[in-house]
């Protein structure tokens, strides 16, 4: 008689434990998830969600650091508690795929190589460098596109003056070039100041803004094209950063790429500040460079950062018609807070 109670007891606490333990797992799958591949939950771009997976490598570090603590736990409880060791068990090992996902993913996309020296051959250079307004001086710029032999720089965050004089200065080099500004900013409710410039290389023909494509929301945004008729389309982008109380213009932002790439011309080239990782971005028929090229692991911002804990934010895509030859992230040589992308890309 006094022993059913007992099993009885028994058998509720293992059924406890039970569902602890499937609690535990579910959660922990549904959070690993999240963590490695948010696409597949279409949470790619949910407040929280969007800012980790932009740095991957400190999230898969920091992931790793609680499994190994949670781990450290389970091995020094008691056997009494084995139901808490259970669970906890359960939840360092969920913890600890999270960090081996984020880590596959990083190892999967590639590091780039830094520097300017060396650069392949190609049919066109794209340079990408968010200037942060007047921290990097027109001089710093203009080097560095003598360095790579860019055709087509992008300068989120530079102005008009700015930017015509370091297409003065290549000039005095001996590299013709052509500069655009574009301060137009969709409807926001937090208006900016800052412009996007456009350098082309004259052997690439004359440019003109198309009004009528837009801009994103927030930050200015640009599509140039071709005056001829021949050339390449060229789209200077800069999406708002997605901050918690901006998060619709970053949202507007993307999708304002993404109308970009749905059908793009086939020589498309879309380079900017897009404030988004590949995670976030919905390509379309546009490539990322830095995917193609398997360099996509490598961080651009903060450039205060090792390049290898940075978010890859800063980006070239590509139409259809073009093969990407290499892509570097260079470390900044300003005052910028960003590293600056070079792609080289040639035709078919």
């Amino acid at each position: 008689m006094t022993d059913r109670p007992r099993e009885r007891g028994r058998g509720g606490g293992a059924l406890g434990v039970a569902l602890a333990l499937g609690l535990a797992i579910a959660i922990g799958v549904l959070v690993a998830a999240l963590l490695v591949w948010p696409r597949a939950l279409g949470a790619q771009r949910i407040v929280g969600v969007a800012q980790l997976i932009a740095f991957r490598a400190p999230l898969a570090l920091g992931l790793a650091l609680v499994a190994i603590v949670v781990g450290s736990v389970v091995l020094l409880l008691r056997r009494r508690a084995a139901r808490v060791r259970r669970v906890l068990g359960v939840f360092a090992i969920v913890v600890a795929v999270a960090a081996g996902g984020n880590l596959a993913v990083l190892l999967a996309r590639g590091p780039a190589e830094t520097g300017a020296v060396g650069l392949r051959d190609g049919d066109l250079t794209v340079l990408v460098w968010n200037t942060q307004g007047g921290a990097t001086s027109p001089a710093e710029v203009a080097e560095l596109v003598l360095a790579t032999g860019a055709d087509v720089v992008s300068l989120p965050e530079m102005d008009d003056d700015a930017s015509a004089e370091v297409a003065r200065l290549v000039g005095v080099r001996g590299v013709r070039m052509t500069a655009a500004t574009t301060r137009a900013v969709a409807e926001t409710s937090t208006p900016s100041w800052i412009p996007t410039s456009l350098l082309v290389a004259d052997r690439l023909g004359a440019y003109r803004l198309d009004g009528s494509a837009g801009t994103t929301r927030g930050l200015p945004s640009g599509v140039w094209r071709p005056v001829h008729g021949t050339g390449p389309t060229i789209i200077a982008a800069h999406p708002a950063a997605p901050l918690t109380d901006g998060m619709d213009d970053w949202r507007a932002g993307l999708d304002w790429v993404r109308a970009q790439c749905r059908t793009p011309h086939p020589d498309l080239i879309l380079a900017g500040d897009l404030n988004a990782t590949v995670d976030h971005l919905d390509l379309g028929a546009c490539r990322d460079a830095a995917v193609e090229a398997r360099a996509a692991a490598t961080g651009t911002w903060p450039s205060s950062a090792p390049a290898w804990l940075a978010a890859p934010i800063d980006h070239v895509l590509v139409g259809p018609a073009w093969t990407v030859r290499e892509v570097r992230v260079i470390d900044a040589t300003g005052g910028t807070d960003h590293r600056a992308l070079v792609a080289v890309l040639a035709k078919g």
